[in-house]
């Protein structure tokens, strides 16, 4: 089964396939909407094959489906029938979520994620609990209000670090944590990982969204630090998450 993994982010949105290394994208923005983004999506896969596509969603996710509009891109997501448009089974899952799936090693592991917002997501044992601890009030406004872009902006980059450094200590003094994983597009200005994190990589949000797939292969769940049953990487040579991760340097 070949699955197609799209990753939609604030300033872009990335796909890949199984089989394939190297990612595609297109610039998203506060104005794509889900035609939109389905539209190019196709035009930009036109000549991959897949059975099934897992979507990352910068928003609320409940029952495989959105239940809030993104913060940061347009309207109409919500009621959106993503599988009528891409005409195979469609799975959705939060962006956070699915790059913390696709980052967990064992144990309790939170997972943070710097970009246009703050996304997170808790996995307990391979279980996957999206959280919105972004939206939880803080000082003058949200967390998210702080180490979001907008925060960035505002704060300028030393005291940016300085503020996300006392959040995550924050939360993991409020969790029973074995993991903190940092990840999404504004991690890499985070001079040093604050003390018991490690950082992420946006390649293992594919290797999340590949995941999604594995109960319907295997024919039970797949945990979320488990080798894919039956992928490249089970058969003994790199997995498409793997190989985006070397392409890069990290």
């Amino acid at each position: 089964m070949k699955v197609l993994v799209i990753d939609i982010g604030g300033n872009s949105v990335k796909a890949l396939v199984t089989g394939e290394s190297e990612p595609r994208k297109f610039p998203s923005g506060p104005s794509l909407t889900p035609h939109e983004m389905v539209s190019n999506v196709l035009k930009l896969t036109e000549d991959w094959k897949y059975d099934v596509v897992s979507i990352g969603y910068p928003g609320r996710v409940r029952e495989n489906r959105p239940v809030t509009d993104p913060v940061n891109l347009g309207r109409g997501w919500v009621k959106f029938d993503f599988q009528k448009a891409f005409g195979v089974p469609v799975k959705i899952m939060n962006d956070a979520a699915m790059q913390a799936l696709g980052s967990f090693r064992s144990g309790t592991m939170l997972f943070l994620g710097l970009g246009t917002g703050m996304g997170s997501a808790l996995v307990v044992n391979g279980s996957v609990v999206p959280m919105e601890l972004g939206q939880l009030s803080y000082r003058q406004g949200t967390y998210e209000s702080y180490v979001g872009l907008n925060g960035l902006k505002r704060l300028g980059i030393r005291k940016w670090r300085d503020m996300f450094r006392e959040i995550v200590a924050r939360f993991i003094s409020a969790f029973e944590l074995d993991d903190v994983v940092i990840g999404g597009g504004n991690v890499s200005k985070l001079d040093k990982m604050p003390p018991g994190c490690r950082a992420g990589d946006n390649a293992l949000a594919f290797r999340g969204g590949f995941l999604l797939w594995e109960k319907d292969r295997a024919g039970k769940p797949a945990k979320a630090g488990s080798k894919p049953a039956g992928t490249a990487k089970a058969r003994g040579t790199r997995s498409p998450a793997a190989d985006v991760k070397r392409r890069s340097g990290s």
